[in-house]
């Protein structure tokens, strides 16, 4: 025991949380170990190491499929390999930004050619505006039609980089709730997720074939589920139910207990919330779910997607509103 370390230090050490030590154990990544006198996970020195594999190599943005494969073989072919790949995609995408420098500052000397006490020079450039959005790569816009074409191609490369990002509305629906609770309490076996649990014959989904919701708080989550119309505090006592109000929320897709993962999607929404007329509603908070993980009120995951994807996926909701210059 003396040689173990809890898994409250290591997460502590390394600024990572119990539900991530979990599933890259869940992933085959590490391993932890039990004794009969501590219910809690520990691990090893040589666990130890390769945790902080995995951390640098997710820094370094290697998929938890790639890293498999790594620690699958004691060969360093695979690990080169990706490193390798990984290399190549970032050429890959120097190589696309400076072309696409390339035809901005073209576009800018074109503009700075602009008279804009000239009306004709002002309809000239609102129409070569209107050309590059419709996409009609066959006008000579400034002389060079393959710019339009390339920027075309560029941007939608480099788009790709970026998680795609749905605006939803989610309808206002009644909710048994556990109320505001410390997060190590959710998952602990008989807390408020067994609680909540029970009542599953009860609920209805919402969205994604979901019915529940886990709402972020600070340091503390509240838990909701949709019930069906009719259900009563009585039928979900000694749980609550409240009113939810629905709203907008800008929705991406993250990797299931995968820190590494959920801080970039959350990240980049943020950033591209920012390019839009919308802003946060700090009124109300952002909460997440599980897609397609239930049927018929049992908890029957999908397998297939999962095995397709290679791992869980968490829907993450930032809930939104229109900018007070949009309203």
């Amino acid at each position: 025991m003396n040689n173990l370390i809890k898994i409250k230090d290591v997460s502590s050490k390394y600024s990572i949380t119990a539900r991530t030590l979990r599933y890259y154990e869940d992933m085959g990544l590490i391993n932890s170990t039990r004794s009969d006198d501590y219910a809690y996970r520990m691990y090893d020195e040589s666990a130890v190491r390769r945790l902080e594999q995995i951390l640098i190599l997710r820094k370094l943005n290697i998929s938890i499929k790639d890293i498999q494969r790594i620690f699958s073989t004691s060969s360093s072919d695979i690990v080169l390999e990706v490193l390798e790949k990984k290399v190549q995609n970032i050429d890959d995408e120097v190589a696309l930004l400076h072309e696409l420098k390339d035809i901005v500052l073209d576009f800018i000397r074109e503009i700075e050619q602009v008279d804009f006490a000239d009306n004709s020079d002002i309809k000239l450039l609102y129409d070569k505006a209107k050309e590059l959005e419709t996409q009609l790569i066959s006008v000579d816009y400034i002389g060079k039609p393959s710019n339009i074409t390339r920027l075309i191609e560029i941007t939608e490369k480099l788009d790709k980089k970026i998680p795609d990002i749905m605006v939803v509305r989610i309808p206002g629906f009644k909710a048994v709730t556990c109320g505001d609770q410390p997060w190590g309490e959710m998952f602990k076996e008989g807390g408020y997720m067994y609680q909540l649990w029970q009542h599953c014959h009860l609920y209805k989904s919402v969205i994604f074939d979901c019915f529940d919701f886990l709402l972020s708080k600070n340091d503390k989550a509240e838990w909701i589920c949709a019930v069906k119309d009719g259900v009563t505090d009585v039928d979900v006592s000694p749980l609550k139910l409240i009113d939810f109000p629905g709203g907008l929320y800008a929705m991406a897709v993250s990797i299931d207990e995968d820190d590494e993962s959920i801080q970039k999607v959350e990240d980049k929404v943020c950033r591209w919330i920012e390019s839009t007329n919308f802003e946060l509603d700090k009124g109300s908070n952002v909460m997440f779910n599980m897609p397609y993980l239930y049927e018929d009120g049992r908890d029957i995951a999908y397998k297939d997607i999962e095995k397709g994807l290679g791992y869980k996926q968490m829907q993450r909701y930032f809930p939104i509103k229109l900018k007070d210059d949009f309203r």
